[in-house]
Parts: structure tokens; sequence; C-alpha cells
């Protein structure tokens, strides 16, 4: 598509907008302006393509189209199918997976519809096989009640929140967490990194159904193999998360022990983060769990979103071409690089480095909250957000760090030479900010003094860095 049509596509869509509600148009205009403007470092975020966008605004959203492909609750449904076949087929063929679910809304629907395909597989199938009936609508009160019960008295371990795992991996704010019975394992408190001896001793004491692997904030590869076959010593189901760095996987820059599909029973991914695709997610896995998982609709999810399945297509198709292995690799370079620059200036890194995608800087060594650096950066063009470190004293919301990736910069374009440049940018920000005290001149965890000079001229410098880098330069919309 040449830069002239993909320009006249939005500016009509944003006028189309303007005529119904011209506060909506006027927002998504700021928003394209606030990131072109800004220093994306939040490491979940990315910039998709201008087709994967434009893939989403059609009548596809009109559909309802409950069930699978070839056999839906709704007639009609022949172009969602031809979508989300292709959707799918990409999504095989780029993970050398033996099947693929889209429909998953995001993240988190992609996990639950991962642990109700398992429990469907290992509590609720022998059940049914006991009672000699075909579905749950057969199975006698007294059997359906204790079948209930069985479903909910099942266990989990998973990596805890403070050394990188995720809320949806079974803690008690989230809906996973009410699901199971859940504990989780850590890292080694010296050098920040799994420690699989211990992940193994804590599946034999605990004996989970389902071990997890994945995360949202480690900074270092993970060998499925050996966690794989920790979950076989104890016969539970391994899961793996991959939300985080599934490009990194599509890229192939993670290979052998480190590429989770050949590894996993089940892998659950988003399909934006490092893939660059839209807000979505996705479920992979053999053909074992593949009847169960293709039961997510009506079992978990809402009816599918079909406009969404097409820019999975989309964005699956372009994760196919060579050049996506290319800027895979340039993500870790790029995240190596920030590191290193980070490293030479002082600050304080978890696990003092990274293999992927992903920096967690430890703020405290700033005298700092990870709310007070976050807000501190912001207010200079970095956009970051913060993140819990091991064994964390000011906690989930406070935090003592900051959480930093490169997906979106490397779409960008920038180099492991603005990297270094972004550093020391980061570098002014955090050691010209100091902890502010409250009204009663107490310690404050959330305010902060940062002079508002070293603010405006960081900001300018961030968007100098960007100049040679244009975001979406092929959309005009004034």
């Amino acid at each position: 598509m040449s830069h002239n049509v993909e320009s006249t596509a939005f500016r009509s869509a944003i006028e189309v907008i303007r005529a119904v509600e011209p506060r909506v148009a006027d927002a998504i205009g700021a928003e394209l302006a606030d990131q072109r403007e800004s220093l994306k470092l939040i490491a979940s975020e990315n910039y998709a393509s201008p087709a994967t966008l434009l893939a989403m605004g059609n009548w596809f959203s009109d559909k309802y189209a409950e069930g699978t492909v070839g056999r839906r609750f709704y007639a009609g449904c022949q172009n969602v199918d031809t979508v989300e076949a292709l959707a799918a087929e990409h999504a095989k063929e780029l993970f050398g997976a033996a099947h693929a679910y889209v429909q998953p809304h995001s993240g988190i629907d992609a996990n639950l519809v991962a642990f109700w395909a398992i429990l469907a597989d290992r509590v609720e199938s022998p059940a049914l096989k006991k009672a000699q009936v075909r579905q749950v609508n057969d199975l006698t009160e007294a059997d359906w009640f204790a079948l209930r019960r069985e479903l909910g008295n099942q266990r989990m371990l998973g990596m805890s929140l403070d050394a990188g795992g995720h809320l949806t991996h079974g803690f008690r704010p989230n809906i996973s967490g009410k699901m199971f019975d859940q504990r989780s394992y850590g890292t080694d408190p010296a050098t920040g990194l799994i420690d699989y001896d211990r992940v193994a001793e804590a599946a034999r004491e605990f004996k989970p159904l389902i071990l997890v692997a994945g995360y949202s904030a480690y900074p270092r590869k993970v060998n499925f193999r050996v966690m794989r076959e920790i979950a076989d010593s104890v016969g539970a189901t391994f899961m793996v998360d991959m939300a985080h760095f599934a490009g990194l996987v599509a890229g192939k820059v993670f290979t052998g022990d480190f590429d989770p599909v050949p590894h996993a029973h089940i892998v659950t991914t988003t399909t934006h983060k490092s893939l660059r695709g839209p807000r979505g997610g996705m479920v992979l896995c053999g053909p074992e769990l593949a009847d169960q998982v293709d039961r997510g609709c009506p079992m978990v999810l809402g009816g599918p979103l079909p406009h969404v399945m097409a820019a999975k297509a989309v964005a699956l198709a372009e994760a196919r071409r060579p050049d996506f292995a290319d800027y895979a690799q340039r993500i870790v370079d790029n995240a190596q690089a920030l590191a290193d620059g980070l490293l030479r200036r002082g600050a304080t890194l978890v696990t003092g480095g990274t293999d992927n995608h992903l920096v967690l800087i430890d703020v405290s060594g700033y005298g700092l909250t990870g709310r007070q650096a976050e807000q501190a950066l912001l207010d200079s063009g970095i956009v970051t957000n913060r993140n819990a470190v091991p064994q964390d004293p000011n906690g989930a919301w406070y935090t003592s760090g900051i959480r930093i990736g490169t997906p979106a910069l490397t779409t960008r374009g920038l180099g492991t030479a603005e990297m270094d440049a972004t550093a020391e940018l980061m570098h002014t920000v955090l050691t010209q900010t100091s902890a502010g005290t409250g009204p009663d001149g107490a310690p404050s965890k959330a305010k902060y003094v940062l002079d508002p000079a070293t603010a405006e001229s960081v900001g300018k410098q961030a968007a100098d860095l960007l100049t040679p880098f244009p975001l979406y330069p092929e959309v005009e919309l004034g």
C-alpha cells in the first residue's frame, strides 16, 4: 500500500468519526501526536502496522460468530471462517504448533481458555467417563455437585509477582486466584535468576495440576525443557504464557530449550506486545487439548471478535516475513544496549542485565519509589511503567522498580546508539529527581521534586532523538 493511500484512508476515517462525535476524533488525533512525541519504553506496548489497524475497522465488527470454523451457532459466517482459518494457519506455521485458537480477546482470556481446557481434560472428562455420560448436562445432581467441587479444588504453581510473574497466574486479585489453590516459585535472592532445583522442590511438595511458566517482568530466558521435565516429574500439565516474548519466539531469537512451543502442553500469548499485532490473545496446543481449547466460546469467552481476528491474520502474516526475524533480533540488541548504558551510568538492574526485550531498574538506589520515577520520567517525555522488584519493600502499588522495554522504539527504527542516548536521558531525570513530602512533612512514596527546566530540557532532547524516526510517516491527519 502506498503512503498516499494509507494517509487518505486514515484521514477519511477520522473525518467520518468527526461528523458524529468530534471529541472522539480529537482524542484519536491527540493520541497519535502523543505517541509520536514520546519515548515509548513500556515493555508491553508496540506500534501495529497501518494494515493491521485498518483491518480492525470494518464490517466484520457487526458479526456474531459463536463456535469455530465450519461449526457456528449463527448463519452467514463464511467470511468469518475465512479470516479465522487464515489467522490460525499463520499462527501454526509461525510457531510450529499443531493447533491454534485465535478467538481470545486478551491475554487473560487466553489464559482462562487454557486453564479451563486443562480442567476439562484432567478433571471433567474423567468424571464424565466414570459416570458413563457424554456431557455435563447428563450428570445427576449429586455427580454435578461433586464435579464442581473437584474443579474448584485444583492446584497451580507459577512465578511470584515480585519475581516477574503475572497477576493472571493464580493470584488472588485475579479470577485465576479464586479458581486455584496457588503457590509461587521465586528467584534466587542473590542473582534474581530462576533456580530450577527450587522450582522442582516446590513442585514435589505442592503437587500442582498445572505448572505455569512465563513472565511480565523477568529479564532473562527460561529453560522450558527443564520446566517440562519438572512438570512431568509430578504429573502436572505444563503451560507457558509467552505473551511478552512471543515476538522473540516468532522471530527465532528464542529457539531450542528457550522456545516454549515444543516443550509445553499448552501455550498462551497476546498478539500485541513484541508480536506487533492487534490487542488480543491466542492459544497454541497439541491435538490432545485441541477439542477442549476450541470450546473456549462459550466456555469462557463471549462471541468472537471477527474484526480483531482479521487484524490478527494480517499481523501474523507480517510476522512470517523474513524481515520480522531481523526486527526480533534488534529488539534484543537494543534492550542489551539500553541495559549496558544504564549500568555504565550506575543504575541497578534486576539480574544485572537482560536476555530479552525488557529491563527492570531498581530505582531505590536513586532514593525513589517506582511511582515517583515513573511520573518524573513521564514529565520528561519518557513513558515507562512502575513495577515491583524481588522482595519489594514498597509493594505492588508504589513499587521500587521501573520496567522498560524496546519493542516499540525498535519498530520506529531506533538502534543501539539511540538506546545509549536514552539511557543518558533516563539517568539525568532519575538523578535529578528527589522524593517529596506529604502535607504533614513526612516522606511521601508518591510525591517527587524535579526542576521543570530539567524536565523540559530532557523532553526536548527526547523529541530530537525521535525526529529521524517518524512514527506512521504515511499518516497525515491535518
